[in-house]
C-alpha cells in the first residue's frame, strides 16, 4: 500500500514522462500521428491477402451484427495484440535506455516502464477510434458497446503493464531478454486467434481427444493463452455487437490483476539495486 502511495505522489513525473514519449515519437515527421496507422494497416493488408484470399480462412459472420469483413475481423484482434507487443517492447527497454537518469537522480523508478504504457496507449486509443469508425461504416452498431470497449482496454493495459514491469527488470540483468522476447512475441501471435478463428483449433482438438489419457484436450491448453480471452472480448464488442460472457470478463480481469501484482512485486524487490546494476 505504501508503494502505491509513492507511485501516486509521483503522478506528475509519470505524466511528464508520458508526454515526453508521446511528443518525441513522431517529432519532425510530416504525417505525425498518422504514422501509427501505417503498421497495423500494412499487417492487415498482408494477412488479408495471404490468409483471407489465398488460404481462404473465413471466420463466421458477426453475431448478431451480421458483419462479414475479414479485414475488420482481423483488426479487432490485431490492434489489441500490437498494443501488448508495443508495451512489452517499450517497457523492457525503459530502464536500460534511461540508465544515466537512474544513476544520477533518485525517483520512483517504476514510473519509467509505466510511462510507456501511457504513451503507447495514447497511440492505441487513436487506432481504436479509427477502427470503431470503420466498423460503424461497415454496418455495425458500436455505440452501446463503447463503455465495455473502454473497460477491456483498461484491463488489457493493466495486463500489459505487469508484463512490462517484469521484463524491464529482466532486461537489466540479462540483456538477451530484448532479443528473446521479440521471438516470443512472434510465436505468441501465431498461437493466438488473431489471423484465424479459434474454430480451426476446435476441429483437430476433437479428433485428437484427451491428451496422454486425460480429459485435457488441445483446445483446453490453447485457451490457457490470456490473449485468446482478450481477443474474444474485443471481437464480441466490436465485431459481434454483443456483451461477452461473464466468464471471459473474469478471466481477463484475473490475468490483469495477477500480471500487475507479480510485476510490481518483482520491480519492488529489485528497484533499489538498479543504479548499481546498470
Amino acid at each position: 500500500m505504501n508503494y502505491l502511495r509513492e507511485i501516486w505522489r509521483s503522478r506528475e513525473l509519470l505524466l511528464n514522462l508520458t508526454l515526453r514519449e508521446i511528443k518525441g515519437k513522431y517529432k519532425r515527421t510530416v504525417f505525425g500521428q498518422l504514422w501509427s496507422l501505417a503498421n497495423p494497416l500494412a499487417l492487415m493488408l498482408i494477412y488479408t491477402v495471404v490468409v483471407g484470399l489465398i488460404f481462404r480462412v473465413k471466420p463466421a459472420p458477426g453475431d448478431p451484427s451480421g458483419l462479414h469483413v475479414y479485414a475488420l475481423w482481423l483488426l479487432c484482434g490485431l490492434l489489441p495484440f500490437t498494443f501488448v507487443s508495443s508495451v512489452i517492447n517499450a517497457g523492457l527497454r525503459s530502464l536500460v535506455s534511461n540508465a544515466g537518469l537512474i544513476q544520477k537522480v533518485y525517483f520512483t523508478r517504476i514510473v519509467l516502464p509505466l510511462s510507456t504504457v501511457g504513451s503507447v496507449g495514447y497511440t492505441w486509443l487513436f487506432e481504436m477510434g479509427v477502427l470503431v469508425i470503420a466498423v460503424s461504416i461497415a454496418g455495425a452498431f458500436v455505440l452501446p458497446w463503447i463503455p465495455g470497449l473502454l473497460l477491456i482496454m483498461v484491463i488489457l493495459a493493466i495486463f500489459a503493464a505487469g508484463i512490462g514491469l517484469m521484463l524491464s527488470i529482466a532486461n537489466v540483468y540479462f540483456r538477451d531478454t530484448e532479443h528473446f522476447i521479440s521471438i516470443v512475441l512472434q510465436i505468441w501471435m501465431y498461437f493466438s486467434p488473431i489471423i484465424y478463428p479459434v474454430t480451426l483449433i476446435d476441429g483437430p482438438s476433437k479428433k485428437i481427444g484427451g491428451l496422454l489419457g486425460t480429459n485435457i484436450t488441445l483446445a483446453d491448453i490453447y485457451r490457457l493463452n490470456p490473449l485468446e480471452h482478450f481477443v474474444e472480448v474485443f471481437r464480441n464488442l466490436l465485431y459481434d455487437n454483443r456483451w461477452p460472457a461473464a466468464t471471459e470478463w473474469y478471466i481477463c480481469a484475473g490475468w490483469a490483476i495477477a500480471s500487475l501484482a507479480i510485476g510490481m512485486f518483482v520491480f519492488r524487490r529489485n528497484e533499489r539495486n538498479l543504479a548499481e546494476t546498470l
